[in-house]
């Protein structure tokens, strides 16, 4: 069995190839991906070429994290059925000379039933977005968390952060972003530019920007004994200076990438209305234009969210 799938050789080469599948066992699915997205973090790192040492690295490598798609194959033990719509967190799945650390991209995948969780046909493309929605709520939540009072960065990580607040019955958060067209699209809360925000008083700041040198600045935004969480991924040493932080009796958090609980119940705020995905899609293209879909996806700041379309590639 091959599939087609996105192949990056390294740095900026990137394209469309054919690729052999594992065959299934009685616990794996097939499934047919119909959708998946593009990560500006770790998917703009691996494009770049600037991702920092990483277990499982290296090219050529399959890239993505995010497919929506159907079972067509369903193992004896799977307990899933043909026809079932499916989220499936990328796959190891290819028995050519691949990388196999994301492995999403691509137009079928074969994955262990256990991976996947099933969800709304109705979804379409958004359903690609549930990982990003189960990291924002892996943010969200935890031992002795405080929801956001500050969010920086009004991207798609930004803005789920954001609707998550709101979902769970807290107040409004303020969220930042200092790109005028980013802070279009807010829904129940405010987003304005930083220096338009006079408070010093912030209880739980999250910041979902990534950006290098920032943390000095936050520091300065908190109430004493509040805390930073860093949710994006930073590729640079995170560095602040010591007396401010001391002064504030600041905490700060790193918040990792989703845990299967965390999409268990993402996928209920969704299917429950409390969690829309609605808005956050800016840019679709056909799997066919990968490579410009990518220098999209990472180079144009008015694109929130690319997702490749599977439907029309074999």
């Amino acid at each position: 069995m091959r599939t087609t799938a996105v192949i990056l050789e390294g740095p900026r080469k990137l394209g469309l190839e054919s690729l052999g599948l594992v065959t299934p066992g009685p616990d794996d699915l097939v499934v047919e991906v119909s959708h998946s997205g593009i990560s500006t973090g770790t998917e703009k790192l691996f494009y770049t070429g600037t991702m920092p040492p990483f277990p499982g690295m290296g090219y050529p490598l399959v890239p993505g994290y995010e497919a929506a798609g159907e079972v067509v194959e369903a193992g004896a033990d799977t307990g899933f059925r043909v026809g079932e719509r499916v989220f499936v967190p990328g796959a190891n799945c290819f028995t050519d000379n691949v990388k196999g650390l994301f492995g999403g991209a691509s137009r079928r995948l074969v994955t262990k039933a256990s991976r996947v969780a099933r969800i709304d046909a109705g979804l379409g493309a958004e359903g690609a977005l549930l990982a990003l929605a189960a990291t924002a709520r892996h943010a969200l939540a935890g031992f002795n968390t405080a929801l956001p009072d500050l969010i920086v960065g009004h991207g798609t990580l930004g803005r789920l952060l954001a609707r998550l607040t709101l979902a769970a019955g807290a107040p409004a958060p303020t969220v930042w972003d200092t790109n005028p067209a980013r802070r279009e699209g807010a829904q129940g809360y405010a987003c304005i530019a930083p220096e338009d925000d006079p408070r010093r008083d912030y209880k739980a700041i999250y910041d979902a920007s990534g950006a290098k040198g920032l943390l000095d600045q936050l520091v300065m935004r908190l109430a004493k004994g509040g805390e930073v969480v860093l949710a994006g991924f930073y590729t640079e040493p995170v560095a602040f200076a010591f007396p401010p932080a001391f002064m504030k009796e600041a905490r700060i958090r790193i918040a990792s990438e989703w845990q299967p609980d965390d999409l268990v119940a993402t996928r209920a705020l969704i299917e429950s209305g409390a969690l829309s995905l609605k808005g956050l899609i800016t840019h679709t293209r056909p799997a066919a234009q990968a490579a410009e879909a990518y220098e999209t996806a990472f180079g144009d700041p008015a694109c929130l969210k690319m997702i490749l379309d599977w439907s029309g590639t074999a």
